[in-house]
């Protein structure tokens, strides 16, 4: 700047080159009121801007995270029909990624591979596009991205493989991202610091500690210096695995190596703690932070709340909100809704609606989420008729009630014994086109088998099935409950194909379930082929399981098999009591087997001298 006031001193006039250098200078390092006020001037001293100006200046924006700022400056500069190119649409989709408008974004990316905006993608505007993705959860359509720009004939670069190994990270997708890391190294590209600490966080999200170590370890031996993201990285690996001191150790270790930590560290630490069930711990490690001069901003707090609140330590938490407002630290829409959820768990709406008060009072917006959890505290409190209220206000406050705000009303009257009220809501919200999950799904199932509305548990199935909607756990074992209940074994057998796929994912819980439903009907046969899949798919059966059968068994008289069950439970590791033998020596005397019933009581009178005694 002292430079360029020289010139203008010395009568020398800047040319365009010189201003958008300056404005340049001012927008790189995050001054963007600077590079306007040098922009007017531009304009000013008889100097128009070309499209490289207007492309600093939006750079401005989006390194001043001014991302709205960046938008509107976009539409004026279509306005002024200047013609833009690729870099323009390349900064205006990363504001867009960064607001999470990623619907947007993706949609300028095809205009322009349609070449509809008179300029084609390049590697940048690929790289963004798979951030988008990757930031919201679609992995397949960031991998799809990356296959794309190769066939297209673009040529990735390191920010390329480094973005899809991130994407991968982020869902703790371990295999696919050494799969993109080898492939770095096949190219004729070096992994980089991100490519190794992105592979780190793949492995920690995917609780494998050693190999995550592993990484961070030959980071050291090729030369290679960890950064504060990588330590972030491998302190979130041992935190979610529940080694909080390992993870305290590294933030140690980053003082001695002169790596410095930064409140992302803090945060993770936090939310360590929280996940960790050791809120007790939360004030050390916010001491640690002051010690090292990291200011704490508002996630921060949030999370030191959350993790208290978590913890059952409402008033402890309720002095972090207090401290961060002596900090001066505002608090933001996700404060309000900790506190609220907070308040709901020590079941206090009185306290809840303090907080939402408080949060009209301070003008940042009112969120749904807010209004649910104030909705779910009125609920839990049987105050029916205020979280109606709350609920039908929710449109003045400028917000519409989402599939979670329906849910957990249509929980409140399920709780309160008033099917029908919950079952018109449901379809109420659906009428209105908030489109039902899982969760809501399941929640009038279980709502409708309590009020005894079998067929219409079968008919909402029937509803997930037309809508292409996965079954959960949750909604399986309503189906099941509900087939119980109206005899309907056909059904039952039906479902219990279609859960087989997915057999290994499913909870004993649920499968003992199906056996009990299916062996009431007599099916012992169906029964027992279901057991048998659990052994193929290395399912641990509990005594639970083993009862279930016996009794089943015992309904139709296969003594035989249960002899052979109960063989089978005395090779597992579990340890039968004592009340399964006098069933089951019970069971034999009655059908007249005595030879297996005076074995079966002999084992019972040397149970307790620990001695084994196989029935064969």
């Amino acid at each position: 700047m002292n430079i360029f006031d020289d010139m203008l001193c010395a009568g020398v006039p800047p040319s365009r080159s010189s201003y958008n250098n300056l404005i340049n200078a001012c927008g790189s390092s995050g001054h963007w009121e600077e590079a306007l006020k040098v922009c007017k001037r531009m304009t000013e001293n008889g100097v128009g801007p070309d499209l490289v100006t207007h492309n600093i200046v939006l750079s401005a924006f989006k390194n001043g995270a001014q991302y709205r700022k960046a938008l509107s400056y976009f539409e004026l500069m279509k306005r002024k029909k200047v013609k833009l190119d690729t870099i323009t649409f390349n900064i205006i989709i990363s504001c867009l990624v960064k607001l999470e408008q990623f619907d947007r974004a993706v949609e300028t990316f095809f205009l322009m591979r349609r070449n509809a905006l008179d300029c084609k993608p390049d590697v940048v505007t690929f790289n963004t596009i798979m951030h988008a993705y990757a930031a919201s959860g679609k992995i397949r359509d960031a991998r799809a991205t990356f296959e794309m720009m190769i066939a297209e004939g673009i040529k990735a670069n390191i920010v390329s493989y480094n973005t899809l190994i991130s994407a991968y990270a982020s869902l703790g997708m371990s295999k696919e991202a050494l799969e993109t890391f080898n492939l770095i190294e096949e190219s004729s590209f070096r992994p980089d610091i991100v490519s190794y600490t992105s592979l780190l966080n793949a492995y920690g999200r995917s609780r494998q500690l050693d190999k995550a170590k592993e990484v961070f370890d030959l980071m050291s031996k090729i030369s290679l210096k960890q950064n504060t993201v990588t330590y972030n990285s491998l302190i979130y690996a041992y935190g979610f695995a529940g080694c909080v001191e390992e993870a305290l150790n590294l933030f140690d270790e980053m003082k001695h190596v002169r790596v410095q930590p930064n409140v992302v560290t803090i945060c993770i630490l936090l939310a360590a703690c929280g996940h960790c069930g050791h809120p007790e711990k939360t004030d050390s490690i916010i001491s640690l932070a002051a010690s090292q001069g990291i200011q704490l901003n508002v996630n921060a707090y949030n999370t030191a709340i959350s993790t208290f609140m978590n913890g059952g330590m409402y008033d402890r938490a309720l002095c972090i909100y207090g401290n961060m407002k002596e900090k001066g630290v505002k608090p933001d829409s996700v404060t309000f809704g900790i506190l609220i959820n907070g308040a709901c768990k020590i079941r206090s709406h009185v306290e809840a609606q303090k907080h939402f008060d408080e949060m009209l009072d301070t003008q940042i917006g009112v969120t749904v989420e807010a209004c649910t959890a104030l909705i779910d505290a009125y609920a839990k409190q049987g105050l029916l008729n205020e979280a109606e209220l709350l609920f039908s206000q929710m449109n003045t406050f400028g917000c519409s009630p989402n599939v979670v705000t329906f849910t957990t009303l249509i929980h409140a009257y399920g709780t309160a014994e008033m099917w029908e009220k919950s079952y018109s809501l449901f379809e109420y919200m659906e009428a209105n086109n908030i489109e039902a999950d899982t969760i809501a799904y399941s929640t009038l199932m279980s709502i409708l088998n309590k009020g005894g509305q079998f067929e219409k548990v079968l008919s909402v199935a029937e509803r997930m099935r037309e809508k292409n909607i996965t079954f959960s756990e949750a909604t399986y074992f309503e189906i099941i409950a509900a087939c119980s209940k109206l005899r309907d074994w056909k059904t039952t057998t039906k479902m219990m194909k279609e859960m087989e796929p997915s057999l290994s994912n499913l909870s004993i819980g649920l499968l003992n379930h199906v056996l009990r439903s299916i062996g009431k009907s007599g099916k012992v046969e169906g029964m027992m082929k279901i057991f048998y899949k659990l052994e193929e798919y290395r399912i641990e059966p509990t005594l639970e399981t083993y009862n279930i059968l016996l009794d089943n068994l015992f309904a139709v008289g296969k003594w035989r098999k249960c002899v052979e069950i109960l063989n089978w439970l005395e090779s597992t590791r579990l340890q039968p009591p004592l009340s399964i033998y006098e069933k089951v020596s019970n069971f034999l005397e009655k059908e007249g087997n005595m030879e297996y019933a005076v074995l079966v009581r002999e084992k019972i009178e040397k149970m307790q001298l620990g001695e084994g005694l196989a029935i064969t």
